[in-house]
Protein backbone atom coordinates (compact mmCIF):
# COMPACT_ATOMS: atom_id res chain seq x y z
CA UNK A 1 0.00 0.00 0.00
CA UNK A 2 2.98 2.42 0.62
CA UNK A 3 4.26 1.55 -2.64
CA UNK A 4 1.00 2.42 -4.18
CA UNK A 5 0.85 6.15 -1.97
CA UNK A 6 3.81 7.19 -3.17
CA UNK A 7 3.35 6.93 -6.64
CA UNK A 8 3.19 10.04 -8.55
CA UNK A 9 0.63 8.91 -11.20
CA UNK A 10 -1.50 8.05 -8.39
CA UNK A 11 -1.40 10.92 -6.49
CA UNK A 12 -1.51 13.27 -9.79
CA UNK A 13 -4.84 10.92 -10.71
CA UNK A 14 -6.28 12.14 -7.01
CA UNK A 15 -5.60 15.22 -7.32
CA UNK A 16 -6.75 15.66 -10.67
CA UNK A 17 -10.39 13.95 -9.53
CA UNK A 18 -10.44 16.35 -6.67
CA UNK A 19 -10.08 19.65 -9.11
CA UNK A 20 -11.97 18.31 -11.71
CA UNK A 21 -14.99 17.33 -8.84
CA UNK A 22 -15.09 21.40 -7.87
CA UNK A 23 -15.52 22.69 -11.33
CA UNK A 24 -18.17 19.74 -10.80
CA UNK A 25 -19.49 21.43 -8.01
CA UNK A 26 -19.71 24.93 -9.84
CA UNK A 27 -21.77 23.34 -12.72
CA UNK A 28 -24.38 22.07 -10.83
CA UNK A 29 -25.19 25.30 -8.42
CA UNK A 30 -24.96 27.46 -11.97
CA UNK A 31 -27.91 25.29 -13.35
CA UNK A 32 -29.64 24.67 -10.24
CA UNK A 33 -29.45 28.59 -8.96
CA UNK A 34 -32.61 30.93 -9.51
CA UNK A 35 -30.96 34.36 -9.38
CA UNK A 36 -29.14 35.65 -12.68
CA UNK A 37 -26.10 36.72 -10.83
CA UNK A 38 -25.25 33.01 -9.80
CA UNK A 39 -26.83 31.44 -13.00
CA UNK A 40 -25.30 34.12 -15.24
CA UNK A 41 -22.81 35.89 -13.80
CA UNK A 42 -21.44 33.07 -11.90
CA UNK A 43 -20.93 34.59 -8.66
CA UNK A 44 -19.82 31.87 -6.90
CA UNK A 45 -17.05 29.51 -5.65
CA UNK A 46 -16.19 25.64 -4.37
CA UNK A 47 -13.64 24.13 -2.59
CA UNK A 48 -13.00 20.82 -1.05
CA UNK A 49 -10.70 20.01 2.20
CA UNK A 50 -9.57 17.39 3.78
CA UNK A 51 -10.63 16.30 7.64
CA UNK A 52 -7.76 18.51 9.20
CA UNK A 53 -9.27 22.07 7.62
CA UNK A 54 -6.87 22.05 4.34
CA UNK A 55 -7.82 23.24 1.49
CA UNK A 56 -6.82 20.78 -1.33
CA UNK A 57 -8.76 21.70 -4.21
CA UNK A 58 -10.58 24.19 -5.72
CA UNK A 59 -12.52 25.22 -9.25
CA UNK A 60 -11.41 28.32 -11.34
CA UNK A 61 -14.26 30.78 -9.82
CA UNK A 62 -14.14 34.34 -7.90
CA UNK A 63 -10.35 34.89 -6.14
CA UNK A 64 -11.96 37.09 -3.20
CA UNK A 65 -14.10 34.29 -2.50
CA UNK A 66 -11.15 31.50 -2.78
CA UNK A 67 -8.78 32.84 -0.86
CA UNK A 68 -11.21 33.67 1.89
CA UNK A 69 -12.53 30.06 2.15
CA UNK A 70 -9.83 28.58 3.80
CA UNK A 71 -9.67 30.93 6.71
CA UNK A 72 -13.52 30.79 6.78
CA UNK A 73 -13.67 27.16 7.39
CA UNK A 74 -11.39 27.36 10.06
CA UNK A 75 -13.56 30.16 11.88
CA UNK A 76 -16.56 28.52 11.10
CA UNK A 77 -15.19 25.16 12.56
CA UNK A 78 -14.45 27.17 15.77
CA UNK A 79 -17.13 29.10 16.23
CA UNK A 80 -19.02 25.32 16.02
CA UNK A 81 -16.14 23.79 18.50
CA UNK A 82 -16.33 27.10 20.94
CA UNK A 83 -20.59 26.11 21.30
CA UNK A 84 -19.63 22.64 22.16
CA UNK A 85 -21.19 21.03 18.54
CA UNK A 86 -19.94 19.15 16.77
CA UNK A 87 -20.42 18.02 12.76
CA UNK A 88 -22.23 15.02 12.08
CA UNK A 89 -22.83 12.85 9.16
CA UNK A 90 -25.59 13.98 6.78
CA UNK A 91 -25.05 18.07 8.05
CA UNK A 92 -24.57 21.08 6.15
CA UNK A 93 -23.54 24.32 7.78
CA UNK A 94 -24.86 27.75 6.64
CA UNK A 95 -22.75 30.84 7.57
CA UNK A 96 -22.48 34.65 6.21
CA UNK A 97 -21.25 36.61 9.05
CA UNK A 98 -17.76 38.01 7.40
CA UNK A 99 -15.81 37.54 10.81
CA UNK A 100 -15.79 34.37 10.73
CA UNK A 101 -16.73 33.10 6.65
CA UNK A 102 -14.72 35.67 5.52
CA UNK A 103 -15.94 38.37 3.14
CA UNK A 104 -19.41 40.12 3.25
CA UNK A 105 -23.10 39.18 4.09
CA UNK A 106 -24.22 38.64 0.96
CA UNK A 107 -21.63 35.91 0.61
CA UNK A 108 -23.91 32.42 1.96
CA UNK A 109 -21.54 29.93 2.84
CA UNK A 110 -22.60 26.40 2.95
CA UNK A 111 -19.89 23.52 4.37
CA UNK A 112 -20.71 20.25 4.39
CA UNK A 113 -18.48 17.67 6.15
CA UNK A 114 -17.70 14.58 4.00
CA UNK A 115 -18.04 11.11 6.30
CA UNK A 116 -16.72 7.93 4.81
CA UNK A 117 -18.67 4.69 6.06
CA UNK A 118 -21.67 4.18 8.30
CA UNK A 119 -23.15 4.43 11.45
CA UNK A 120 -20.73 3.94 14.45
CA UNK A 121 -17.83 3.11 11.90
CA UNK A 122 -18.37 6.82 10.05
CA UNK A 123 -14.77 8.96 10.12
CA UNK A 124 -14.50 12.21 8.96
CA UNK A 125 -12.86 12.61 5.95
CA UNK A 126 -13.09 16.01 4.75
CA UNK A 127 -15.19 19.11 3.45
CA UNK A 128 -17.27 20.22 0.54
CA UNK A 129 -17.85 24.05 0.52
CA UNK A 130 -19.55 27.00 -1.57
CA UNK A 131 -19.55 30.85 -1.14
CA UNK A 132 -22.57 32.39 -3.41
CA UNK A 133 -23.21 35.77 -3.67
CA UNK A 134 -27.31 36.08 -2.66
CA UNK A 135 -28.75 39.48 -4.18
CA UNK A 136 -30.05 40.78 -1.45
CA UNK A 137 -30.47 39.52 2.07
CA UNK A 138 -32.04 42.47 3.88
CA UNK A 139 -30.50 45.86 5.09
CA UNK A 140 -30.61 49.44 4.13
CA UNK A 141 -30.96 49.09 0.52
CA UNK A 142 -32.23 46.30 -2.44
CA UNK A 143 -29.22 44.53 -2.96
CA UNK A 144 -28.05 44.87 0.70
CA UNK A 145 -24.54 47.00 0.07
CA UNK A 146 -25.10 50.03 0.84
CA UNK A 147 -22.66 53.12 0.96
CA UNK A 148 -23.71 54.36 4.39
CA UNK A 149 -24.04 52.07 6.74
CA UNK A 150 -22.39 52.48 10.24
CA UNK A 151 -22.26 49.21 11.40
CA UNK A 152 -22.99 45.38 10.38
CA UNK A 153 -26.18 45.18 11.51
CA UNK A 154 -27.14 48.03 9.03
CA UNK A 155 -26.19 45.42 6.41
CA UNK A 156 -28.53 42.72 6.54
CA UNK A 157 -29.31 39.47 7.76
CA UNK A 158 -26.33 37.71 9.74
CA UNK A 159 -25.75 34.06 10.01
CA UNK A 160 -23.63 32.39 12.59
CA UNK A 161 -22.62 28.90 11.54
CA UNK A 162 -26.09 27.20 11.57
CA UNK A 163 -27.70 23.81 10.70
CA UNK A 164 -29.28 24.26 7.18
CA UNK A 165 -29.38 20.42 6.98
CA UNK A 166 -29.79 18.08 8.90
CA UNK A 167 -29.99 14.47 8.44
CA UNK A 168 -29.83 15.54 4.99
CA UNK A 169 -33.23 16.69 5.35
CA UNK A 170 -33.29 20.96 4.94
CA UNK A 171 -34.48 22.60 8.87
CA UNK A 172 -37.52 24.95 7.13
CA UNK A 173 -36.95 27.14 10.18
CA UNK A 174 -33.52 28.59 9.02
CA UNK A 175 -34.93 28.50 5.41
CA UNK A 176 -37.83 30.56 6.89
CA UNK A 177 -35.23 32.99 8.48
CA UNK A 178 -33.23 33.49 5.25
CA UNK A 179 -36.75 33.95 3.46
CA UNK A 180 -37.93 36.29 6.19
CA UNK A 181 -35.17 38.48 6.06
CA UNK A 182 -34.98 38.89 1.97
CA UNK A 183 -37.09 41.10 -0.43
CA UNK A 184 -36.88 38.39 -3.09
CA UNK A 185 -37.41 34.86 -0.99
CA UNK A 186 -37.96 33.13 -4.02
CA UNK A 187 -35.06 33.36 -5.06
CA UNK A 188 -32.90 33.21 -1.64
CA UNK A 189 -34.22 30.00 -0.82
CA UNK A 190 -33.72 28.49 -4.45
CA UNK A 191 -30.38 29.06 -4.31
CA UNK A 192 -29.64 27.50 -1.42
CA UNK A 193 -30.63 24.54 -2.62
CA UNK A 194 -28.33 24.76 -4.92
CA UNK A 195 -25.71 25.20 -2.86
CA UNK A 196 -26.87 22.49 -1.18
CA UNK A 197 -26.95 20.43 -4.23
CA UNK A 198 -23.18 21.19 -5.21
CA UNK A 199 -21.61 20.16 -2.18
CA UNK A 200 -23.57 16.71 -2.49
CA UNK A 201 -21.73 16.63 -5.54
CA UNK A 202 -18.12 17.10 -4.31
CA UNK A 203 -19.41 14.83 -1.58
CA UNK A 204 -20.07 12.16 -3.79
CA UNK A 205 -17.06 12.72 -5.67
CA UNK A 206 -14.81 12.67 -2.37
CA UNK A 207 -16.58 9.13 -1.64
CA UNK A 208 -15.89 7.80 -5.06
CA UNK A 209 -12.13 8.29 -5.19
CA UNK A 210 -11.98 7.10 -1.60
CA UNK A 211 -13.85 3.85 -2.47
CA UNK A 212 -11.32 3.54 -5.87
CA UNK A 213 -7.70 4.43 -3.70
CA UNK A 214 -8.26 3.78 -0.43
CA UNK A 215 -7.75 5.64 2.34
CA UNK A 216 -4.21 5.38 2.85
CA UNK A 217 -3.55 6.39 -0.71
CA UNK A 218 -6.33 8.99 -0.53
CA UNK A 219 -4.51 10.94 2.24
CA UNK A 220 -0.77 9.92 1.58
CA UNK A 221 -2.15 11.54 -2.58
CA UNK A 222 -2.92 15.12 -0.16
CA UNK A 223 -0.19 15.13 1.36
CA UNK A 224 1.83 14.81 -1.59
CA UNK A 225 0.23 17.66 -3.33
CA UNK A 226 0.36 19.76 -0.58
CA UNK A 227 4.15 19.27 -0.20
CA UNK A 228 4.43 19.82 -3.91
CA UNK A 229 2.58 23.04 -4.03
CA UNK A 230 4.76 23.86 -1.21
CA UNK A 231 8.21 23.09 -2.98
CA UNK A 232 6.95 24.44 -5.86
CA UNK A 233 6.06 28.09 -4.86
CA UNK A 234 9.04 28.41 -2.19
CA UNK A 235 11.19 27.69 -5.93
CA UNK A 236 9.03 30.41 -7.34
CA UNK A 237 9.88 32.86 -4.62
CA UNK A 238 13.63 32.05 -5.42
CA UNK A 239 13.44 32.67 -8.61
CA UNK A 240 11.90 36.44 -8.28
CA UNK A 241 15.04 36.95 -5.54
CA UNK A 242 14.84 38.52 -2.28
CA UNK A 243 14.33 41.99 -1.84
CA UNK A 244 11.98 44.51 0.05
CA UNK A 245 8.95 46.96 -0.82
CA UNK A 246 6.86 49.60 0.45
CA UNK A 247 4.11 50.83 -0.82
CA UNK A 248 1.17 52.67 -0.60
CA UNK A 249 -2.47 52.64 -2.55
CA UNK A 250 -5.70 54.79 -1.90
CA UNK A 251 -9.32 53.98 -1.59
CA UNK A 252 -12.12 56.57 -2.00
CA UNK A 253 -14.76 57.70 0.84
CA UNK A 254 -18.11 57.71 -0.11
CA UNK A 255 -17.74 61.48 1.38
CA UNK A 256 -15.83 63.36 -1.36
CA UNK A 257 -13.09 63.68 1.52
CA UNK A 258 -9.68 62.70 2.48
CA UNK A 259 -8.45 59.99 0.44
CA UNK A 260 -7.72 56.78 2.53
CA UNK A 261 -4.36 55.37 2.39
CA UNK A 262 -3.71 51.56 1.95
CA UNK A 263 0.11 50.60 3.00
CA UNK A 264 1.90 47.36 2.41
CA UNK A 265 5.63 46.06 3.35
CA UNK A 266 6.38 42.94 1.07
CA UNK A 267 9.63 41.14 2.11
CA UNK A 268 10.79 38.22 -0.33
CA UNK A 269 14.03 36.27 1.29
CA UNK A 270 14.92 32.86 1.19
CA UNK A 271 11.55 31.86 -1.20
CA UNK A 272 9.42 32.99 1.58
CA UNK A 273 7.22 35.90 1.49
CA UNK A 274 5.84 38.29 4.44
CA UNK A 275 3.26 41.08 3.97
CA UNK A 276 2.62 43.90 6.54
CA UNK A 277 -0.19 46.09 6.22
CA UNK A 278 1.25 48.67 9.25
CA UNK A 279 0.18 52.30 8.26
CA UNK A 280 -3.08 51.66 6.78
CA UNK A 281 -5.83 53.88 7.70
CA UNK A 282 -8.09 53.07 10.71
CA UNK A 283 -11.53 51.30 10.04
CA UNK A 284 -14.17 53.36 8.71
CA UNK A 285 -17.79 53.96 9.85
CA UNK A 286 -19.35 52.96 6.58
CA UNK A 287 -18.59 50.03 4.20
CA UNK A 288 -15.06 49.90 2.88
CA UNK A 289 -13.71 48.05 5.58
CA UNK A 290 -12.12 44.77 4.33
CA UNK A 291 -12.43 41.83 6.95
CA UNK A 292 -8.89 39.60 7.05
CA UNK A 293 -10.20 36.80 5.03
CA UNK A 294 -10.68 39.42 2.33
CA UNK A 295 -7.35 40.89 2.64
CA UNK A 296 -5.57 37.12 3.03
CA UNK A 297 -7.14 37.15 -0.68
CA UNK A 298 -5.60 39.59 -2.27
CA UNK A 299 -1.55 38.49 -1.38
CA UNK A 300 -3.26 35.10 -2.30
CA UNK A 301 -4.02 36.06 -5.70
CA UNK A 302 -1.65 38.51 -6.40
CA UNK A 303 1.09 35.85 -5.11
CA UNK A 304 -0.54 33.20 -7.67
CA UNK A 305 -0.12 35.70 -10.48
CA UNK A 306 3.36 36.34 -9.89
CA UNK A 307 4.50 32.55 -9.81
CA UNK A 308 2.22 30.84 -12.52
CA UNK A 309 -0.39 28.81 -13.00
CA UNK A 310 1.44 25.46 -13.08
CA UNK A 311 1.75 25.07 -9.17
CA UNK A 312 -1.23 22.76 -8.17
CA UNK A 313 -3.71 25.04 -6.05
CA UNK A 314 -4.33 24.46 -2.53
CA UNK A 315 -3.10 25.20 0.85
CA UNK A 316 0.46 24.01 0.23
CA UNK A 317 0.77 26.76 -1.63
CA UNK A 318 0.58 29.36 1.35
CA UNK A 319 3.04 27.86 3.57
CA UNK A 320 6.22 30.13 3.00
CA UNK A 321 3.53 33.25 3.12
CA UNK A 322 2.48 35.41 6.32
CA UNK A 323 0.20 38.09 6.59
CA UNK A 324 -0.02 40.73 8.98
CA UNK A 325 -2.86 44.02 9.31
CA UNK A 326 -3.13 45.89 12.55
CA UNK A 327 -6.43 45.22 14.39
CA UNK A 328 -9.24 48.05 13.80
CA UNK A 329 -7.20 48.98 10.49
CA UNK A 330 -9.60 49.28 7.30
CA UNK A 331 -7.56 45.92 6.03
CA UNK A 332 -8.51 44.09 9.39
CA UNK A 333 -11.73 45.99 11.27
CA UNK A 334 -12.93 45.12 14.58
CA UNK A 335 -16.75 44.23 14.40
CA UNK A 336 -19.06 45.79 13.92
CA UNK A 337 -17.58 47.44 11.79
CA UNK A 338 -19.54 47.60 8.16
CA UNK A 339 -17.88 45.56 5.34
CA UNK A 340 -20.37 45.17 2.49
CA UNK A 341 -18.59 46.85 0.22
CA UNK A 342 -14.81 46.16 1.67
CA UNK A 343 -15.36 42.59 -0.34
CA UNK A 344 -15.57 44.33 -4.12
CA UNK A 345 -13.92 47.45 -3.89
CA UNK A 346 -11.29 47.71 -0.82
CA UNK A 347 -10.22 44.31 -2.42
CA UNK A 348 -9.60 45.59 -5.81
CA UNK A 349 -7.18 48.36 -4.37
CA UNK A 350 -5.13 45.71 -2.00
CA UNK A 351 -4.40 43.91 -5.11
CA UNK A 352 -3.32 47.13 -6.86
CA UNK A 353 -1.28 48.02 -4.09
CA UNK A 354 0.20 44.10 -4.33
CA UNK A 355 1.09 44.52 -7.67
CA UNK A 356 2.85 47.97 -6.99
CA UNK A 357 4.75 45.84 -4.90
CA UNK A 358 6.05 43.10 -6.92
CA UNK A 359 6.33 46.02 -9.55
CA UNK A 360 9.54 47.37 -7.49
CA UNK A 361 10.47 43.31 -6.61
CA UNK A 362 10.62 41.99 -10.51
CA UNK A 363 10.37 44.84 -12.91
CA UNK A 364 9.04 44.01 -16.07
CA UNK A 365 6.70 41.34 -14.86
CA UNK A 366 3.70 43.48 -13.67
CA UNK A 367 1.15 44.95 -16.28
CA UNK A 368 -0.51 48.76 -15.78
CA UNK A 369 -3.24 49.12 -13.49
CA UNK A 370 -6.56 48.03 -14.25
CA UNK A 371 -9.84 49.44 -13.92
CA UNK A 372 -9.38 48.80 -10.26
CA UNK A 373 -13.19 48.76 -9.57
CA UNK A 374 -16.37 46.12 -9.74
CA UNK A 375 -18.51 48.84 -10.14
CA UNK A 376 -21.11 47.62 -8.35
CA UNK A 377 -25.17 47.91 -9.39
CA UNK A 378 -27.58 47.05 -6.59
CA UNK A 379 -31.45 48.26 -7.84
CA UNK A 380 -34.75 46.95 -6.51
CA UNK A 381 -38.00 47.91 -5.75
CA UNK A 382 -41.99 47.74 -6.68
CA UNK A 383 -43.05 47.02 -9.98
CA UNK A 384 -46.68 47.93 -10.75
CA UNK A 385 -49.11 45.57 -9.18
CA UNK A 386 -46.16 45.60 -5.61
CA UNK A 387 -44.25 42.89 -7.16
CA UNK A 388 -41.13 43.29 -5.26
CA UNK A 389 -37.90 43.17 -7.30
CA UNK A 390 -33.98 43.37 -6.25
CA UNK A 391 -31.03 42.80 -8.46
CA UNK A 392 -26.72 42.85 -8.73
CA UNK A 393 -24.43 42.99 -11.23
CA UNK A 394 -21.21 44.26 -11.14
CA UNK A 395 -19.70 45.65 -14.45
CA UNK A 396 -15.94 44.87 -16.33
CA UNK A 397 -13.92 47.61 -17.14
CA UNK A 398 -10.43 47.82 -19.12
CA UNK A 399 -7.59 45.83 -18.09
CA UNK A 400 -3.80 46.81 -17.97
CA UNK A 401 -2.02 46.40 -20.87
CA UNK A 402 1.08 43.94 -20.57
CA UNK A 403 4.64 43.87 -21.96
CA UNK A 404 3.68 42.62 -24.96
CA UNK A 405 0.47 43.07 -25.64
CA UNK A 406 -2.92 45.76 -25.16
CA UNK A 407 -5.10 45.22 -22.28
CA UNK A 408 -8.17 43.39 -22.57
CA UNK A 409 -11.81 45.82 -23.16
CA UNK A 410 -14.40 45.43 -20.89
CA UNK A 411 -13.64 42.71 -18.76
CA UNK A 412 -13.48 41.86 -15.04
CA UNK A 413 -10.10 41.69 -13.72
CA UNK A 414 -8.30 40.70 -10.02
CA UNK A 415 -10.42 39.70 -7.79
CA UNK A 416 -13.67 39.27 -9.46
CA UNK A 417 -13.71 36.29 -12.12
CA UNK A 418 -17.55 37.19 -13.04
CA UNK A 419 -19.26 37.84 -15.91
CA UNK A 420 -21.95 40.80 -17.07
CA UNK A 421 -25.59 40.03 -17.14
CA UNK A 422 -26.55 39.36 -20.59
CA UNK A 423 -29.04 41.94 -21.12
CA UNK A 424 -32.44 39.48 -21.63
CA UNK A 425 -31.51 37.56 -18.60
CA UNK A 426 -31.69 41.29 -17.01
CA UNK A 427 -34.29 42.87 -18.26
CA UNK A 428 -36.39 39.55 -17.87
CA UNK A 429 -35.50 39.58 -14.15
CA UNK A 430 -36.16 43.54 -13.65
CA UNK A 431 -38.27 46.26 -14.96
CA UNK A 432 -35.24 47.71 -16.24
CA UNK A 433 -34.07 48.03 -20.12
CA UNK A 434 -30.74 48.11 -20.89
CA UNK A 435 -30.14 51.62 -22.98
CA UNK A 436 -26.74 51.63 -23.43
CA UNK A 437 -24.17 48.71 -23.81
CA UNK A 438 -20.95 49.63 -25.15
CA UNK A 439 -16.85 49.98 -24.96
CA UNK A 440 -16.10 53.70 -23.73
CA UNK A 441 -13.95 54.65 -26.87
CA UNK A 442 -10.36 55.90 -26.43
CA UNK A 443 -10.93 55.11 -21.95
CA UNK A 444 -7.42 52.69 -22.50
CA UNK A 445 -4.29 54.76 -21.79
CA UNK A 446 -1.68 55.28 -24.45
CA UNK A 447 1.18 53.66 -24.62
CA UNK A 448 3.26 51.33 -26.51
CA UNK A 449 0.59 49.07 -25.61
CA UNK A 450 -2.62 50.46 -25.09
CA UNK A 451 -4.83 49.45 -21.92
CA UNK A 452 -8.17 47.93 -22.49
CA UNK A 453 -11.22 50.20 -22.08
CA UNK A 454 -13.96 50.27 -20.44
CA UNK A 455 -17.87 50.31 -20.54
CA UNK A 456 -20.51 52.03 -20.93
CA UNK A 457 -23.99 50.67 -19.39
CA UNK A 458 -27.20 52.59 -19.20
CA UNK A 459 -30.18 51.16 -17.21
CA UNK A 460 -33.98 52.67 -17.65
CA UNK A 461 -36.36 51.78 -15.07
CA UNK A 462 -39.76 51.15 -17.05
CA UNK A 463 -42.14 50.65 -14.10
CA UNK A 464 -42.79 51.47 -10.49
CA UNK A 465 -40.21 52.76 -8.63
CA UNK A 466 -36.91 51.59 -7.18
CA UNK A 467 -32.97 52.28 -5.43
CA UNK A 468 -30.29 52.18 -7.31
CA UNK A 469 -27.00 51.82 -5.42
CA UNK A 470 -23.48 52.23 -6.96
CA UNK A 471 -20.45 51.67 -5.50
CA UNK A 472 -16.97 52.15 -7.69
CA UNK A 473 -13.62 53.48 -7.31
CA UNK A 474 -11.44 55.19 -9.70
CA UNK A 475 -13.29 58.29 -10.01
CA UNK A 476 -11.31 60.38 -8.73
CA UNK A 477 -7.87 59.02 -8.87
CA UNK A 478 -7.46 57.15 -12.82
CA UNK A 479 -5.54 53.82 -13.25
CA UNK A 480 -2.16 54.36 -13.60
CA UNK A 481 -0.17 52.87 -16.72
CA UNK A 482 3.53 51.49 -16.18
CA UNK A 483 6.72 51.92 -17.81
CA UNK A 484 5.82 55.26 -19.63
CA UNK A 485 2.61 54.22 -20.11
CA UNK A 486 -0.39 57.21 -20.11
CA UNK A 487 -3.48 56.17 -17.31
CA UNK A 488 -6.59 54.89 -18.49
CA UNK A 489 -9.57 57.03 -18.04
CA UNK A 490 -11.22 57.71 -14.55
CA UNK A 491 -14.73 56.01 -14.34
CA UNK A 492 -18.29 58.26 -14.34
CA UNK A 493 -21.70 58.14 -13.08
CA UNK A 494 -24.93 60.00 -14.61
CA UNK A 495 -28.38 59.93 -14.18
CA UNK A 496 -30.43 61.31 -16.63
CA UNK A 497 -34.51 61.87 -15.18
CA UNK A 498 -37.26 61.41 -17.55
CA UNK A 499 -37.52 64.04 -20.03
CA UNK A 500 -34.61 65.93 -18.57
CA UNK A 501 -30.88 66.33 -18.91
CA UNK A 502 -28.03 64.11 -17.32
CA UNK A 503 -25.99 64.86 -14.13
CA UNK A 504 -23.04 63.77 -12.97
CA UNK A 505 -23.32 61.24 -9.77
CA UNK A 506 -20.89 60.32 -6.88
CA UNK A 507 -18.68 56.88 -7.19
CA UNK A 508 -20.48 55.63 -4.61
CA UNK A 509 -24.31 57.09 -3.80
CA UNK A 510 -28.05 56.13 -3.64
CA UNK A 511 -30.75 57.28 -5.74
CA UNK A 512 -34.38 57.13 -6.00
CA UNK A 513 -35.81 56.22 -9.49
CA UNK A 514 -39.55 57.00 -11.17
CA UNK A 515 -40.11 55.42 -14.08
CA UNK A 516 -38.65 56.66 -17.20
CA UNK A 517 -35.03 57.55 -15.44
CA UNK A 518 -32.30 56.40 -16.29
CA UNK A 519 -28.78 55.83 -14.92
CA UNK A 520 -25.17 55.39 -16.84
CA UNK A 521 -22.53 53.73 -15.82
CA UNK A 522 -19.08 54.51 -17.16
CA UNK A 523 -16.22 51.89 -16.11
CA UNK A 524 -12.79 53.10 -15.90
CA UNK A 525 -9.99 52.21 -18.55
CA UNK A 526 -7.10 50.06 -18.32
CA UNK A 527 -3.10 52.48 -18.32
CA UNK A 528 -1.44 51.45 -20.99
CA UNK A 529 2.33 50.16 -20.64
CA UNK A 530 5.43 51.67 -22.37
CA UNK A 531 5.99 55.37 -24.26
CA UNK A 532 3.24 55.52 -26.76
CA UNK A 533 6.17 56.74 -29.17
CA UNK A 534 7.30 53.35 -29.45
CA UNK A 535 3.80 51.54 -30.27
CA UNK A 536 4.29 49.78 -33.56
CA UNK A 537 2.45 52.15 -36.36
CA UNK A 538 0.43 49.03 -37.54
Amino acid sequence: MSDIASDPVTNEVVRSALTYACEEMGIALRNAAYSPNIKERLDHSCALFDRRGRMIAQAEHIPVHLGSLPWGLHETLRAIAARGERVEPGEQWVVNDPYVAGTHLNDVTLIRPVFAGDGSTARLVGYAANKAHHTDVGGKVPGSISTDARELCEEGLILPPLRLVRGDALVAEIVALVRANSRTPAARSGDLTAQVAANVIGERRVLEVLERHGESVFEAAIEASLDASDVLLQAALRRLGDGEARVEEVLEPPDGGDLLRLVARVRLAGGAMSVDYAGTHAQVPYPLNAVFGVTLSGVHYALRCMTGDDIPMNEGCFRAVTVSAPEGCLLNPRRPAPVGGGNVETSQRNADLLFRAFAELAPGRVPAQSAGTMANVMAGGERAGGVIWALYETIGGGMGARPGADGIDGIHTHMTNTLNTPVEALERSAPIRVTRYEFAEGSGGDGEFRGGCGLVRGFTLTEGTATFSLLAERHRVAPEGAAGGKPGARGAHALRRAGGEAESLPAKCSVELRAGDEIVVQTPGGGGYGAPARRNAD
